[in-house]
């Protein structure tokens, strides 16, 4: 089975509209729209399209980063986007079971604690709509002012408890950029990068055991960089190495070069890296040496000479199921 861990909706043109008219009023009125079933499940049908013309069997969909409005004032914008692109979600899973699962995306508006809106809308998701994760962004200023604190900070700890007592991992992946300096895709990596710092820094793993945090985008820049983090913790008399550190975490391969990706995998190790393409999305476009879209990564995993075939099944379905161990929970109990 081909699991894609990390993908993104399909919105149908209503949502955009809806988002034009909660942008201009600054949620008001402060309603949801009511989106006709018929546009939702064209929008479902384009996405399992592309899945079919891959050959994934399921994708983990969750809100388009890019789009969430974290800075967007006042909080409410952002509050009402989260749950009508996860109600969404919720009905691509409704009509399509056997083909997605629910990744809850988070209204943290950039002025407010996580349990103002965020927790009570993953309690939501994940209670009500049975959905499996949720998203994590770093800086829900996006750029625009004061960053919050790293992720190893305790202004995250009320996110982490809630993930940790409803059993679902966060993808850590940034959203939207308001910097001249920095594209969304930069910007993502950059985040990445820093989270990865703060949570193993702060020993956030220390204080919460059962916290699964997912890292997009095969790392940001961390695991190609990791002479440079080896060294600091010797310096700092670590009695972890990085390696082993960095082990806590878990990666995807929403990276698109298969030098990387072996990189990673070498760096890492095949057990803690998730499959994910974010198809379509960014890398939807064609490569002029394999004739493939950049984010057709079965092939690149297959064609990796150096993976035992239990290697390649744990990328590809394993280690997905054992992160988001709930997301196939009922399956295996019918």
């Amino acid at each position: 089975m081909i699991i894609d861990s990390h993908a993104h909706l399909v919105m149908p043109p209503e949502s955009f509209r809806f988002m034009a008219e909660l942008v201009g009023g600054r949620a008001n009125p402060n309603t949801l729209p009511k989106i006709p079933e018929a546009a939702v499940r064209k929008a479902a049908e384009e996405l399992v399209r592309s899945m079919d013309s891959v050959g994934t069997d399921i994708q983990f969909i969750s809100p388009r980063p890019y789009l969430q409005m974290h800075s967007v004032k006042p909080g409410g914008v952002t509050q009402l986007w989260s749950m009508h692109c996860n109600n969404l979600i919720a009905e691509f899973v409704r009509m399509f079971p056997d083909r997605f699962r629910g990744v809850a995306g988070l209204p943290q508006y950039m002025d407010e604690a996580l349990d103002v809106r965020a927790t009570p809308e993953l309690r939501r998701c994940v209670n009500e709509l049975g959905f499996v994760g949720c998203l994590i962004n770093p800086d829900p200023t996006e750029g625009a002012g004061p960053t919050p604190p790293g992720l190893g900070d305790a202004f995250w700890h009320p996110l982490y408890e809630a993930m940790t007592e409803l059993d679902v991992p966060g993808l850590i992946h940034s959203a939207g950029s308001c910097s001249a300096r920095e594209s969304y895709t930069l910007k993502f990596i950059n985040e990445e990068s820093i989270a990865i710092i703060s949570l193993l820094g702060a020993k956030t793993f220390d204080q919460y055991p059962r916290l699964k945090i997912v890292v997009a985008h095969g790392g940001g820049a961390i695991p190609y960089q990791m002479g440079r983090f080896r060294a600091w913790t010797v310096r700092k008399g670590e009695k972890e190495t990085f390696d082993e550190q960095l082990r806590k975490l878990y990666f995807d391969t929403c990276n698109y070069s298969q030098e990387a990706i072996e990189l990673l995998l070498k760096v890492v190790g095949t057990d803690n890296v998730l499959f994910g393409t974010e198809k379509p999305g960014t890398g939807s476009a064609r490569d002029p040496i394999s004739g493939r879209d950049y984010d057709d990564m079965k092939p690149v995993i297959e064609s990796i000479a150096w993976l035992t075939a239990e290697q390649k099944a744990n990328i590809f379905e394993c280690n997905c199921r054992r992160v988001y161990n709930k997301a196939f929970r009922t399956d295996e109990q019918s």
